[in-house]
C-alpha cells in the first residue's frame, strides 16, 4: 500500500512518482505517494521481464477512496527496474533505474483532481500495474 501526504502538489509536467520515503517536501512536485511497501525489485520476475519489452503496453491504475485514474505507457529493454525506493512513470523516453515506464499519457499534473485531493489528505493509494 502507498499513502498520500500533505505536501503532495502533483504539479510536475512530465513524470509522476511513488516512493518508499515517508516524508517529502513541497518541492517534490512529481511525488504522488509515499511510504510504499513495494520497490521495483519486489515485482514478480515475469512482470519485470515483460516490462523490459519495447512494445509492452503498461497500464497503471491509481485508486483512492474517491477516485480512480488510469495511465498508459510503454516498457523498454533499457529499463533496469533496480532503484531501491522510487518508481517513476515518464512522458519522455528517458530511462534510469527509477523508471517503470516511458511515453506515459499522463504526468502528475494530469491526474484527476479528486485523486490528488485524497492524496493531500493522506488517504491510501492503491497502485495496480497491468501489462499487455
Amino acid at each position: 500500500m502507498v499513502k498520500g501526504h500533505p505536501n503532495i502538489t502533483s504539479q510536475h509536467k512530465s513524470t509522476f512518482e511513488v516512493t518508499m520515503d515517508k516524508e517529502i517536501g513541497v518541492r517534490a512536485d512529481c511525488i504522488i505517494g509515499v511510504s510504499s511497501d513495494v520497490k521495483l525489485m519486489d515485482l514478480p520476475s515475469e512482470l519485470l521481464d515483460t516490462i523490459r519489452c519495447e512494445d509492452t503496453l503498461i497500464k497503471i491504475e491509481l485508486e483512492t477512496v474517491n477516485a480512480v485514474d488510469m495511465i498508459r505507457g510503454y516498457g523498454h529493454p533499457a529499463l533496469t527496474l533496480t532503484h531501491p525506493t522510487d518508481m517513476v512513470c515518464r512522458k519522455s523516453d528517458f530511462t534510469c533505474s527509477r523508471t517503470l515506464m516511458i511515453h506515459a499519457d499522463k504526468a502528475a499534473c494530469d491526474l484527476k483532481r479528486e485523486l490528488v485531493e485524497d492524496l493531500k489528505l493522506g488517504e491510501n493509494l492503491k497502485v495496480t500495474i497491468i501489462v499487455e
